[in-house]
């Protein structure tokens, strides 16, 4: 069993910029097109070379900022569409209670994250992931970003599963989508702790 983190664990990166755009004056869907890219895709957007570990993160966002001032709507960093993730430090507990479960039951569990490097010690520090996970890969530190079905077939490599074998949870629908290309089963679990919530539910009701 294979998991993101941000939105699985914690709120949503896509909903805390969607919160961020009402406070902004952006259309949702434009402001998350400038911070983060087509996100379905794996391109040469600054914030898809920051989670692969090609900038800085200083370095993507200048060049955020300037796409955005492009735009007509000044230099948006993109900090600014992730406030609500540095205010909200909630866990979804039942998320934590999933995993160890999980391995209790003898399943191995992942982490495939599309992470920044400058992040990694903020959000492995937010719940236990040595002890709750056999393995975690880390866009960043492996040069591979979801939804590159790469980094599918690396992290069911590593955990020495089966793509067939293993089932995937993520918040971007891209990224489900990504999964279940290689052969992983894979569900979206939507942008809430609510959805989460039921995703979890399915879970539990797939490997009982």
């Amino acid at each position: 069993m294979c998991f993101d983190f941000g939105g699985i664990f914690i709120t949503s990166p896509f909903a805390a910029a969607a919160t961020a755009a009402v406070h902004l004056g952006i259309d949702e869907h434009e402001l998350l097109e400038l911070v983060f890219g087509p996100y379905d895709t794996d391109g040469d957007h600054p914030w898809h070379r920051l989670e692969r570990g090609e900038l800085r993160f200083d370095e993507a966002s200048a060049q955020i900022s300037e796409r955005a001032e492009a735009a007509g709507h000044g230099a948006i960093e993109p900090m600014a569409a992730l406030a609500a993730l540095a205010s909200d430090r909630s866990v979804r507990e039942f998320m934590v209670d999933l995993v160890r479960d999980l391995r209790t039951a003898g399943i191995k569990t992942g982490i495939i994250t599309n992470n920044v490097a400058e992040f990694g010690s903020y959000w492995r520090a937010i719940i236990p992931v040595e002890a709750l996970f056999d393995d975690i890969v880390d866009s960043c530190e492996v040069g591979i970003r979801k939804p590159d079905p790469a980094i599918y077939r690396l992290a069911c490599e590593r955990l020495g599963v089966a793509p067939e074998a293993t089932l995937f949870i993520d918040d971007h629908q891209g990224n489900v989508v990504g999964a279940q290309a290689v052969g992983m089963a894979a569900i979206w679990s939507g942008l809430t702790a609510e959805t989460t919530r039921a995703a979890a539910d399915e879970i539990r009701a797939r490997v009982s």
